[in-house]
């Protein structure tokens, strides 16, 4: 690395204006690194996408992060957003399940329950006798890693990987539970799972644990006018420090320079192409989905980009309705989860003006909700026509809940290959990359495909990143380990 940029003087390429390379961005600029940030599109924020339906803001990508893991929130205050933080107005959620909306059950793992009637009124009785087999079966190895839906299929019956597990799990990845992997995925409960025998008595453990060191506050957080905003802000900050943010500049080609113009030292530095643009850095951070880094990477790290090339990504689309409030009539709660094995065509619904009391104080006239629709594999839906998926969206709503009104307005958001998925063998893969990378002096990768597709693990992702350009090791400990994939859900499943 160079001298100049560990010292903080050094100029560094940001490739990607997502909320992972605005972050890196940002704390690049707070060690004093003179910043340029590259972003393809012509607008921040990736998936994070602010709009407005009826008059009122919404998020129209995603609309809540995780408050107990500490950099979303911390991010937020460092740019002056600490003041607009909200929790949910509630956070009770259903299940539509068999049939009808049920209550989300309590104590569980990512729907992994610590004993079987936490789970009463979800599964049948079958279901939940089947549960009770856990404690008298033998030990199921997990080796270096195992697909979650396989594993507890195995200790406490398929119906449990179902009818909660895959809407949980679905929500978060739009993945399939007999895919995703368990230590990537939930690794409080892949770690309990080596040490113990019996499924439900870890976590039990895990429950105690949580318990013993309970945390105060709220689990998710949004943000007054939508978690959009939070990439904005990052990017106002950026610029008001001195950072240059360029969008509509997509990178055409990147590759290392022996005894280029940076580098007091005389070392290597690294060109970057974007449209007519050549730039010079000391440092380059790669913060774009696995494809595209895939392509920046494949003419100085081969095998890294090899292995980005594999990630495999999920589309799914979110369409937003709003309503006159005198002509519904919504069940209570933030919304509810669709298990697929139902062969429902909606995967979620989140009742936005309930969830959230600044969209309800926007206009008190008006209802805002949103479902989502697609799950890794599935291309059939994400093919039709903004018409239809209102029209499958509106008809799940009445089989769910009754709702029969014509809508006052529909907005469809499509995310193709919007979240990327964590098969088995998802660590040792991102361990791999990291190790290719490495080898190149200057150079760091972050963004969801590495550490956690939420909005502070993305952050984290961009810190370690970050520090591993300015020679700090604090922040390259395993962050899924550290501060693990959240098993409350917000009941957003989105």
């Amino acid at each position: 690395m160079h001298a100049d940029t560990r010292t903080g003087t050094g100029h560094v390429v940001v490739i990607g204006g997502g909320i992972a390379g605005l972050a890196a961005a940002h704390r690049l600029l707070d060690g004093g690194a003179r910043v340029t940030v590259l972003e393809a599109s012509d607008r921040l924020g990736g998936k994070l996408l602010p709009g407005e339906i009826a008059g009122v803001r919404v998020d129209l990508g995603a609309e809540s992060m995780l408050a107990r893991r500490p950099e979303a929130v911390a991010l937020a205050g460092e740019v002056g957003l600490a003041d607009r933080l909200r929790p949910p107005a509630t956070a009770s959620a259903s299940i539509w399940t068999r049939g009808a909306l049920r209550p989300m059950p309590k104590g569980h793992v990512m729907g992994v329950p610590g004993d079987a009637a936490a789970l009463s009124g979800v599964l049948s009785e079958e279901g939940l006798r089947r549960i009770e087999r856990d404690r008298d079966l033998p030990r199921t190895e997990v080796g270096d890693d195992v697909a979650v839906g396989e594993f507890v299929a195995a200790r406490l019956g398929r119906e449990v990987v179902d009818r909660l597990i895959e809407p949980l799990l679905g929500g978060v990845y739009a993945g399939d539970a007999y895919r995703i992997s368990m230590r990537s995925a939930v690794p409080q409960l892949f770690e309990a799972a080596r040490t113990h025998t019996s499924l439900t008595e870890a976590v039990r453990e895990i429950q105690a644990r949580a318990a013993k060191n309970q945390q105060t506050g709220p689990v998710f957080t949004g943000i007054e006018g939508g978690v959009g905003g939070l990439p904005l802000a990052v990017a106002e900050s950026v610029r008001a420090r001195g950072g240059e943010i360029v969008t509509g500049a997509p990178v055409t080609e990147l590759r290392r320079v022996e005894g280029g113009e940076p580098g007091a030292d005389g070392g290597g530095c690294w060109r970057v192409v974007a449209g007519g643009r050549v730039l010079h850095a000391d440092a380059v951070v790669v913060a774009v989905p696995a494809g595209a880094a895939a392509g920046l990477l494949g003419a100085e790290a081969p095998a890294a980009a090899a292995e980005l090339a594999t990630v495999e990504y999920a589309s799914m689309a979110l369409i937003t309705l709003a309503y006159r409030r005198d002509e519904i009539a919504l069940p209570e709660g933030s919304g509810f989860l669709v298990p697929p094995v139902d062969g429902r065509t909606i995967k979620a619904s989140t009742f936005a003006s309930q969830k959230w009391g600044w969209i309800a104080e926007e206009d008190p006239d008006m209802v805002v909700l949103r479902t989502s629709v697609g799950r890794y594999g599935e291309t059939e839906i994400l093919g039709r026509d903004d018409a239809d998926l209102v029209d499958v969206s509106r008809h799940d709503l009445r089989e769910a809940t009754g709702l029969d009104a014509e809508p006052v307005e529909t907005r469809v958001t499509r995310w193709t290959d919007g979240l990327p998925q964590y098969p088995v063998g998802h660590h040792a893969r991102v361990a791999r990359i990291r190790e290719h990378v490495g080898k190149l002096p200057g150079l760091a990768v972050c963004g969801a495909a590495y550490d956690g597709v939420g909005i502070p693990a993305c952050i984290a992702s961009a810190n370690a990143g970050v520090d591993k350009l300015t020679g700090d090791r604090a922040g390259l400990t395993d962050a899924l380990i550290t501060n693990p994939v959240q098993s409350l859900h917000g009941g957003a499943g989105e």
